[in-house]
């Protein structure tokens, strides 16, 4: 087989660096539409974080470095380039304690977090949090897994359904659109085994006094009737 080819490391300031010049002043400007605070970001595409993401690739140390920063593409990169299996309970929780905004929470989860053995456990652990992008962290990690992880049996989803509905009924915007991601996510999980638990849930929340809980089950539905249709 042929040796994956090394990368260079790339020191804090370096990666700093380059992040500057691939800022543009519309992207900056456009920011504050999205839900994401603007104030100290360089305005850097997500697109072309990621791209300088694979030219790095696991660097840990500078992701560290990254983190600690507190800027906004800083912390993006770090997601990219943090190693899954160097990311223990406690830094996890450190890292979700300062999420401030949804783009860095779900990339933190969609890229990293789920490819740890300790998904589950934060799932669990998070979605009783009181703050509001700790708690959106839960469901969109249980998102990323129920994409993700092929291998987790279908019991360790239907565990955390419980969840789902205790979590819709909270009125934060940024946590009731992570609930309903979760459990469209869980409805259409490969080999479609989920999708009927999903349903059924999806219409008793719609079927609530609860105004939270209806929308949360009125937006899942939306997804997974039509994913029934296709199937």
């Amino acid at each position: 087989m042929r040796a994956a080819p090394s990368r260079k490391v790339v020191s804090l300031a370096a990666a700093t660096k380059q992040l500057r010049l691939l800022a543009n002043r519309a992207t900056l400007d456009g920011m504050s539409r999205y839900g994401i605070p603007s104030v100290g970001a360089f305005g850097v595409p997500v697109g072309k974080i990621r791209t300088l993401a694979k030219t790095l690739g696991r660097q840990h140390e500078l992701a560290m470095a990254l983190w600690k920063t507190g800027q906004y593409e800083s912390r993006m990169l770090a997601c990219f380039i943090a190693d899954p299996a160097r990311m223990t309970p406690a830094l996890m929780d450190a890292w979700a304690k300062t999420f401030d905004n949804w783009a860095v929470c779900d990339t933190a989860c969609f890229h990293l977090f789920d490819r740890t053995p300790h998904a589950f456990a934060k799932v669990k652990k998070w979605s009783r949090s009181r703050d509001e992008f700790v708690k959106r962290a839960a469901f969109a990690l249980l998102a990323s897994l129920a994409l993700h992880d092929k291998k987790a049996p279908d019991k360790l989803f239907l565990d955390v359904f419980p969840l789902i509905e205790r979590a819709a009924k909270d009125e934060r915007n940024f946590v009731r659109k992570g609930v309903s991601w979760a459990l469209r996510g869980l409805g259409k999980r490969r080999g479609g085994t989920l999708h009927a638990p999903a349903y059924d849930l999806a219409n008793c929340l719609a079927a609530s006094a609860d105004a939270n809980m209806r929308w949360v089950g009125r937006d899942a539905l939306k997804d997974l009737a039509r994913s029934a249709r296709q199937r």
